[in-house]
């Protein structure tokens, strides 16, 4: 099921690339939205026609490390993209929504749950502005997000909000790469998972906070290398 709604143009969620020469290119594009003072954001529709698939169609391997021995429940994976994740969720007994800013990334991974016999909630929608009617999930997920920092208090919130008590809350990011001058963007001008465990606050177990190897063998040549991974569960 698709659910298409009106979306903001200042914020949204960005997933780098799993394929090393994509990830080149992504990053080249992310330099146009490091500027706080550019009033729209790239049409991330049209990126994603520029070609038949952007991203690599493998799942997250930091989500699987986190999540393959939880029992299932109901999951919100957040920048969802052509839905690998998402997929991977409702494969091994997840209720899955999926929610992603583009029209078309949310189009093309219907058409692949469709084609795998897939049962998930499709939202094509900005979550800051527009969030699942039904909260109360097992598991809310994002990997590789572009927050702007000057949203830091409303992407917390939209992403707590969304949390059942006793579920949980991951998210990876990329960890500074050793050489700062190899990505065009400044990662403090974006929210960070060390941002989101900051402003937890009370009701809040901080599981995992830990800087990792990038698990996977579909990222060779990329300037990320390490992943950042936080892991906390609601207690009320």
């Amino acid at each position: 099921m698709v659910r298409c709604r009106s979306r903001s143009k200042s914020a949204g969620v960005l997933q780098i690339s799993q394929d090393p020469l994509q990830e080149d290119e992504l990053l080249r594009t992310v330099e146009g939205m490091t500027k706080h003072d550019q009033q729209e954001r790239p049409d991330w529709n049209e990126i994603y026609r520029e070609r038949d698939q952007l991203w690599s169609g493998k799942v997250n391997g930091s989500l699987v490390a986190e999540v393959q021995d939880l029992p299932v429940g109901r999951a919100l994976d957040v920048g969802c993209g052509e839905g690998a994740d998402a997929l991977w969720l409702a494969e091994n007994g997840w209720t899955v929504t999926a929610a992603d800013v583009a029209e078309t990334a949310i189009e093309r991974a219907q058409t692949e749950a469709a084609r795998q016999g897939a049962s998930i909630t499709w939202l094509a929608t900005d979550i800051l502005t527009d969030p699942p009617s039904t909260a109360g999930f097992d598991l809310v997920t994002l990997h590789y997000p572009a927050f702007d920092i000057a949203q830091r208090s409303e992407t917390v919130a939209a992403l707590t909000g969304a949390v059942a008590p006793g579920g949980l809350l991951l998210a990876v990011g990329h960890a500074p790469p050793e050489d700062p001058d190899s990505i065009p963007f400044d990662p403090a001008d974006w929210v960070q998972p060390a941002d989101i465990a900051a402003d937890l606050g009370e009701g809040w177990t901080i599981e995992t906070h830990e800087t990792r190897p990038r698990p996977g063998d579909h990222h060779h040549g990329s300037p990320h290398t390490h992943d950042v991974v936080v892991r906390a569960r609601r207690s009320n």
